[in-house]
């Protein structure tokens, strides 16, 4: 609305955003149209991605790298953090507002952004498969068989199949009508968790199990799976999480719950693991999850796992 009102009155893009901008505060990446004027722009710690492309018919702003891919652009670049990008025809101009430093949000690599695109020229797939192999060093486990949790532990339990030696199945099928569950209101979080997967058990049956999930908030969809495995004929079922304990709320943008309905924030891992009914479970650590973004701590939003 501020933004909006500048534009009405100055008739500058530039101007307007430099007004507005002691207003805005957190994680913001920002695309809009004025009069003939596509522009973009992210916040001074490019917490969240934002791309630019060029396809046949101009450029393209997408939040994901993918969306170039999906559609044939060329990815260009990121918008820089502190960045005001216009484009007016094939004209594109840049104006640095503010002096940025960057710290994208680790969790977009955790868990947010799809696997197949890119941030900060870094491939998402690449660091979820680094990830399960690091958690296959430091949290072994003898057993049959490993498969992640749909769809984002897929690639860490990858990962760790390679690192571990483990075989490798699709223990469990993914309802592909059902959205990402927590973020959901608590009153039916839970009954959508029931709807969104379903065992295959052939490939469970009598063995002893490695599932991989990318991280734990509350707990509701492993509790579930892991009740879902055992009914189904899992002798052993233990858990591998691809990142560390989640123990702080998000506050930069992700409707993530209150501290004490964190149970990393509650719990240690044993307890949790009770609390689950996992034979064992075992986290990431801080430095083997920056080591397998590929990126420096430095330029890395760790909040969700340090609270910083």
């Amino acid at each position: 609305l501020a933004l909006g009102n500048e534009l009405k009155k100055t008739g500058s893009i530039e101007q307007a955003l430099r007004t507005c901008w002691p207003l805005f505060t957190g994680a913001f990446s920002c695309v809009g149209i004025f009069n003939d004027t596509v522009f973009a722009f992210r916040d001074e710690n490019g917490i969240r991605p934002l791309s630019i492309g060029k396809s046949d018919h101009g450029h393209v702003i997408a939040s994901e790298t993918v969306a170039h891919n999906i559609i044939g652009a060329e990815i260009l670049r990121d918008v820089a953090p502190g960045e005001l990008i216009m484009l007016q025809g094939e004209t594109l101009q840049s104006v640095q507002i503010t002096e940025g430093r960057e710290q994208i949000d680790a969790f977009e690599f955790v868990y947010l952004a799809r696997p197949d695109s890119y941030i900060a020229g870094k491939s998402v797939y690449t660091s979820r498969y680094e990830a399960g192999k690091a958690l296959a060093k430091i949290a072994p486990v003898d057993a049959d068989i490993v498969f992640g949790i749909p769809d984002s532990g897929v690639p860490s339990a990858m990962g760790y199949a390679h690192a571990s030696g483990i075989r490798y199945e699709q223990g469990l099928m993914k309802n592909r009508y059902i959205g990402r569950t927590f973020i959901e209101p608590e009153k039916i979080r839970k009954t959508t968790v029931q709807l969104k997967f379903n065992v295959i058990a052939e490939a469970v049956r009598d063995k002893n199990i490695v599932i991989i999930d990318d991280s734990l908030v509350r707990g509701n969809t492993l509790t579930y799976v892991i009740k879902l495995l055992k009914k189904h004929g899992a002798k052993k079922v233990h858990v591998r999480v691809s990142s560390p304990p989640v123990k702080f709320p998000d506050f930069y943008g992700i409707d993530t719950p209150k501290g004490n309905d964190l149970l990393a924030s509650e719990y240690n891992e044993s307890q949790i693991a009770a609390l689950l009914n996992a034979d064992s479970l075992s986290f990431l650590s801080l430095k083997d999850l920056v080591k397998s973004i590929g990126l420096p701590a430095s330029r890395l939003c760790l909040s969700s796992f340090n609270g910083e």
